[in-house]
């Protein structure tokens, strides 16, 4: 069984610390994202991380909640962030129940499990090893911008609940694995190799596979926060090369990779080949569908046009929704949608789960579907329409870059071009679709193309890359 590192098992008591704060008088708005807090590490001051926790017990307490489950990632900063944080969600009043280090699914889990709906996670997901920030959950939904700006102005206003919370510790592991296996069943035990990148996953993932009877290859499952084999992010090709070197030496029935909190999937089967997500989720709605016909089924704009196609055929409402894991989620609960997913590997189960995105869980999923079909994932994946299309790609650019080039971008549409604004620039065109938008939570603009053909997809590039050439000179699309 795949081991954390030793600082995984040291609980740092907030109550120990005996430094005094100051509410500072300015808050970097790059902190502040589309749907969580997250950025250079260096932004979260010891001053900052505890008045963010000041702010978010003042908001536990708003809602008459008095506690709130708190898990950090494995991230270098992490132990030294995660007092101060801790530290203002006990002087706002708030108890607080320290899970530990932890993949932000187990912190979701304990919202939905404990006594309390509330929680927060110390992480920066798939962004790079320096940065940190906060996943914050209230009366069980993530917070969106408007919820997040609310934080901020509190602190400015000096707007904040006094109290003394109770901290304790607590490990809700075993509950999260037996909660898995009692969903979970499987005809055979399986060959699964699992890439946790030195990441939060590593704690816990081997052992809920092992759970489940299968014989699990485990691949950099133990935390290092330097990420020293490859950063830990699916979503990109050259992450999964090694999971896919040992899937085909071990003969394996498949491959799975985790992001840095271990909200994401990356899937390989045993030939090698990347499901994408966007293509596991084809999968997905048609086994959720025979258990509720007619069903809306949400995906983000990032998605296969044939994802539409596989929805409607199989009895669902396919519903395009923009990207990110809080929007995505209070659209589930708008449109009571048993699934939901997104193109970077948020994979999102109401039923029988619980609604919030797990990695992990996502991945007992897909064991689940090769078993009940008896087929391989190869096999699921032949049964796939074929489309020629990139993975997300990422156009390097700060935050004004994104903005400017945006807005020139629009105005500057290309001629035959049907345009979807919901979140970004889709652009279909006869023979397929191109998508850029700006990230939410890196200094990245995010490209997507798909096509009818090879041939038509590199025409695309071609025409996609002029486009920008001639708005935007400035950016570098060395990656299209």
């Amino acid at each position: 069984m795949a081991l954390a590192a030793p600082d995984s098992q040291i609980q740092m008591n907030p109550l120990d610390n005996i430094m005094r704060y100051t509410l500072p008088q300015h808050l970097p708005d790059a902190l502040f994202r589309a749907y969580d807090i997250r950025g250079d590490a260096a932004l979260m001051t010891p001053d900052i991380t505890y008045a963010l926790g000041r702010a978010i017990a003042s908001e536990i307490r708003v809602i008459n909640e008095c506690c709130a489950v708190v898990g950090r990632d494995g991230r270098l900063s992490s132990p030294a962030l995660i007092p101060h944080l801790q530290a203002g969600l006990l002087a706002g009043g708030v108890d607080v129940i320290d899970l530990g280090v932890i993949p932000s699914p187990l912190m979701y889990f304990g919202t939905c499990t404990q006594e309390t709906q509330c929680g927060v996670m110390l992480t920066a997901s798939h962004n790079p090893k320096h940065h940190n920030g906060l996943k914050i959950i209230l009366q069980g939904k993530a917070l969106t911008f408007d919820r997040l700006t609310l934080l901020k102005q509190r602190i400015l206003n000096q707007d904040l609940s006094t109290g003394q919370g109770h901290y304790s510790t607590r490990d809700i592991t075993q509950s999260y694995i037996e909660a898995i296996v009692q969903r979970t069943h499987l005809k055979r035990p399986y060959r699964v190799v699992l890439d946790c990148g030195h990441a939060a996953g590593s704690i816990i993932a081997p052992q809920v596979f092992e759970a489940l009877g299968c014989e699990v290859i485990p691949l950099f499952c133990t935390i290092d926060g330097n990420f020293p084999i490859h950063h830990p992010d699916p979503s990109r090709a050259e992450n999964l090369k090694h999971l896919k070197a040992a899937v085909l030496e071990h003969k394996a029935d498949v491959g799975f990779a985790f992001d840095g909190d271990a909200d994401r999937l990356g899937v390989i089967c045993n030939e090698g080949h990347t499901i994408w997500p966007d293509q596991q989720m084809m999968l997905f709605a048609q086994a959720v569908l025979k258990q509720h016909p007619n069903a809306p089924i949400i995906f983000d704009i990032k998605c296969s046009q044939h994802l539409e196609h596989v929805i409607e055929a199989a009895g669902g409402q396919p519903i395009l929704w923009k990207t990110g894991h809080s929007l995505i989620k209070a659209k589930m609960r708008e449109c009571n949608a048993p699934l939901a997913g997104e193109m970077s590997g948020h994979i999102f189960f109401d039923t029988p789960w619980y609604g919030f995105d797990d990695g992990i869980y996502a991945g007992t999923r897909f064991l689940q579907y090769m078993d009940d079909y008896a087929a391989s994932a190869a096999m699921l994946r032949e049964t796939l329409p074929y489309s020629a299309s990139t993975p997300e790609l990422k156009i390097p650019a700060t935050e004004s870059q994104k903005i400017t080039a945006m807005q020139a971008l629009a105005e500057n549409l290309p001629e035959g071009a049907t345009a979807n604004t919901l979140d970004g620039l889709r652009l279909h065109f006869k023979d397929g679709w191109w998508l850029i938008r700006p990230s939410n939570t890196t200094a990245y603009l995010t490209v997507r193309l798909e096509a009818n053909s090879d041939a038509a997809l590199n025409a695309l590039k071609q025409h996609f890359t002029h486009w920008v050439q001639q708005t935007c000179p400035e950016l570098d699309l060395s990656v299209i």
